[in-house]
C-alpha cells in the first residue's frame, strides 16, 4: 500500500512539473523579457542587428554636434566675425572675386556656405544664428534619440558653413572639423527620410550604413599610425612619449605625473600606441567577435587620450564610428527593458518574415544607401592612394564637401616646449630700465607658472591651441598674433573675452605690448618649484615680437586691411 501511495504522489508531482513546464516559451530562440526582478528576467537580443546601435550612433553624434555648435558660439564672433581677428566676410569677398565677382554655383562650390545667402552687414549675427539653430537641432537629437534626413541634413549644413569661412586660418578649422563633417555626414543615412522615431520598424538600420562609419574608424587609425611611422624618428626609436605629455597643445594635470613614468612605459606606450592604430584596425574584417574587440581597443584607446591631454572633442569624436563594431546585443546593456522590448518584438518580427511593409521613403531610403556605398567608395580612391603613399599627408580633402577625408595626428613631436606671452606696460618708454611688464593670461594655455593645467575637454579654446602653433613660428609666419597685441593695447573686449586675466583690467589701457619667447618645462615633482606651486619652470629665449603701439602698428594694419583700434584720448 505504501509503495503504491508513493507512485501516486510522485505521479502527480511529475504531472504537475510537466503542466508548468508547457506555459513557459521553448526553442532555440527562447528570449525571455521583462523587467529587472527575478520574475521579470532580463531581454536577450539577438545579435546581427543594429537598431540600438543606430540610436547609440545618432545621440553621439548629436552630442558632439553640440560641443562643437557651442565652441562656434562663444568664439566665432571673436575669431572670424565682424571685428574678429580674421573676419570671414573678408575670406568671402575674396573668393567672390576670385570666382568672377557673383554670388553662384562657383562661390558655393568653393566655399559651401549659406553664409552666401545672408545679409553680410550683420555678420556677427549670422555666426549667432547658425550656431544657435545647430545647439538646439543637435539638443534635440540627443535628448530625444530621434531624427530624420532633415534634421541630420541640416546640422551638417549648418556646421559646413561654419567650417568652410574659417578654412583659410587655423583660427576656426582644424582635422576634427573635417572629421565632423565626415562622420556627420554618415549619420544622415542613420534616420528615416520623415519619421521621427526611437525605432522605426519599417526603417531597418542598413548594413551599408554601419560599415561606412568602419570604414572610417580603420581609415582614422590607420591614418594616424601610418603618418607617425613615417613621420618623426623617435616614433621608430620608441622615445616620443618622452617628450608629448609635456609639449601637447593643452597638457592637463594627469599629463604632468605621466610626463615623469619611468622609460619603460614611455616604450610601452609607443608600442601599443602602433598596435592599435596599425594592426586593430583590421581586426574590422574578422568577423563578430574581433570587430567588436577592435571597437573596444579603439574606444578605450580614445578614453586613455582624453583622460591626459585636452585635445578639444577630437578623442570623443573618434568614438563615434567605433560604436558601429557593435550589434544590438554587445550595447543592449545601455538600456532598459522596455527598449530591449521593443528591439526584440522588431527581430522576432523581421526574422518570421512579418515585417511592416516599407513606405515610399523607407523605399527611398535604401537606394539612398546604395548610393552613399558607391559614393564612399568612389572618393575612398584618394584617400586609400594617399594612405599607401610615402608621401602621406593628413588632415586633407580631395572634395570640396569633405565627405572622405585623410586623417593622422602628431606626425611630428616637439621636443621643447616654447610658448609666447603677451606683456604689456605703461610706461612711455618701453625701453627704460624702470618699465613695469605686466602678462596677460589665457585660459588654459601655459603662462603663469603657478597656474595648474585646465581640463576643459570636449570644450576647446581656439585661440589657446592657436598660440601652441604660433610658439615655433615667426609672427610673419602668424600675423594675426600682432592684430591681437593692437586689440590689447585698445583694451578691445571682443579679444579680451578670449583672455582669463587682463592686468588692465579697469586700469588705462597700455601704451605698450609684446611678445616673449619662452620655453616651458613641467617642475619636477618634490623640487623647491613644485613645493612654491610651480606646475612650471621657463628659460626665456628671448623677443617674440618687439614693443609696439597703436600708433606704429597704423600702417602696418592699413596694409592688411584690418580695421586700426581706437587710439585713446591725449595719446600722441
Amino acid at each position: 500500500m505504501a509503495s503504491v501511495g508513493d507512485c501516486s504522489v510522485r505521479r502527480r508531482r511529475l504531472d504537475q512539473r510537466k503542466t508548468e513546464a508547457d506555459t513557459e516559451p521553448s526553442g532555440p530562440n527562447r528570449t525571455r523579457t521583462g523587467g529587472d526582478s527575478e520574475l521579470d528576467p532580463p531581454v536577450t537580443l539577438r545579435t546581427g542587428t543594429f537598431w540600438l546601435t543606430r540610436l547609440v550612433l545618432l545621440r553621439a553624434t548629436a552630442f558632439i554636434y553640440l560641443v562643437a555648435f557651442i565652441v562656434a558660439f562663444t568664439q566665432n564672433k571673436q575669431l572670424i566675425g565682424e571685428r574678429g581677428l580674421m573676419p570671414c566676410r573678408d575670406y568671402l569677398n575674396s573668393v567672390k572675386r576670385y570666382v568672377g565677382g557673383k554670388i553662384g554655383a562657383a562661390a558655393l562650390a568653393y566655399t559651401p556656405s549659406i553664409l552666401w545667402l545672408m545679409d553680410w552687414s550683420h555678420m556677427d549675427s549670422n555666426l549667432d544664428g547658425i550656431a544657435a539653430v545647430g545647439a538646439g537641432l543637435s539638443g534635440f537629437v540627443l535628448l530625444t534619440g530621434t531624427a530624420n534626413m532633415l534634421i541630420m541634413v541640416c546640422l551638417w549644413g549648418l556646421y559646413h558653413s561654419l567650417v568652410s569661412v574659417g578654412q583659410t586660418t587655423r583660427l576656426c578649422s582644424a582635422g576634427w572639423e573635417s572629421q565632423l563633417l565626415e562622420t556627420g555626414f554618415l549619420s544622415i543615412f542613420l534616420c528615416p527620410l520623415w519619421r521621427l522615431e526611437q525605432l522605426p520598424p519599417q526603417n531597418p538600420p542598413s548594413s551599408i550604413n554601419i560599415w561606412t562609419f568602419r570604414w572610417l574608424i580603420v581609415r582614422i587609425m590607420l591614418g594616424a599610425g601610418l603618418i607617425k611611422i613615417r613621420g618623426d624618428q623617435c616614433w621608430r626609436d620608441l622615445t616620443c612619449m618622452d617628450f608629448h605629455y609635456e609639449t601637447q597643445p593643452v597638457p592637463n594635470p594627469l599629463s604632468y605625473y605621466l610626463h615623469r613614468s619611468p622609460w619603460w612605459f614611455h616604450r610601452f606606450e609607443v608600442l601599443s600606441n602602433h598596435f592599435i592604430e596599425l594592426v586593430a584596425p583590421f581586426f574590422t574584417f574578422l568577423g563578430r567577435r574581433m570587430c567588436m574587440l577592435n571597437g573596444a581597443v579603439q574606444i578605450l584607446f580614445q578614453v586613455a587620450l582624453i583622460l591626459s591631454g585636452n585635445l578639444s572633442f577630437l578623442n570623443w569624436l573618434t568614438i563615434v564610428p567605433s560604436l558601429a563594431c557593435f550589434d544590438d546585443a554587445s550595447l543592449s546593456f545601455l538600456f532598459g527593458s522596455e527598449t530591449k522590448r521593443k528591439v526584440l518584438q522588431i527581430q522576432q518580427e523581421h526574422a518570421a518574415g512579418r515585417a511592416p511593409k516599407p513606405s515610399a521613403g523607407a523605399v527611398a531610403r535604401r537606394a539612398l544607401n546604395v548610393s552613399l556605398a558607391v559614393l564612399i567608395g568612389y572618393l575612398s580612391v584618394p584617400v586609400v592612394m594617399n594612405l599607401l603613399s610615402s608621401r602621406q599627408v593628413m588632415n586633407t580633402s580631395f572634395d570640396p564637401l569633405r565627405i572622405v577625408n585623410t586623417y593622422g595626428a602628431f606626425g611630428s613631436i616637439t621636443k621643447e616646449r616654447t610658448e609666447v606671452v603677451f606683456q604689456g606696460t605703461l610706461s612711455a618708454d618701453p625701453a627704460a630700465p624702470e618699465a613695469v611688464w605686466e602678462e596677460y593670461q589665457f585660459p588654459c594655455k601655459p603662462g603663469d607658472l603657478r597656474q595648474r593645467p585646465c581640463v576643459i575637454t570636449p570644450y576647446h579654446y581656439r585661440l589657446d591651441w592657436l598660440m601652441w602653433f604660433a610658439a615655433f613660428q615667426t609672427y610673419e609666419q602668424s600675423e594675426w598674433v600682432i592684430h591681437i597685441a593692437g586689440r590689447l593695447l585698445a583694451n578691445d573686449s571682443a579679444v579680451l573675452s578670449l583672455v582669463q586675466h587682463n592686468p588692465f583690467q579697469g586700469r588705462e589701457p597700455p601704451r605698450w605690448v609684446r611678445g616673449e619667447h619662452f620655453i616651458y618645462r613641467f617642475s619636477r615633482p618634490g623640487s623647491a618649484s613644485a613645493a612654491q606651486g610651480k606646475w612650471w619652470v621657463r628659460k626665456r629665449i628671448g623677443a617674440y615680437f618687439p614693443p609696439v603701439d597703436l600708433v606704429g602698428l597704423r600702417s602696418y594694419f592699413q596694409s592688411r586691411n584690418w580695421p586700426h583700434p581706437h587710439v585713446p584720448t591725449g595719446r600722441n
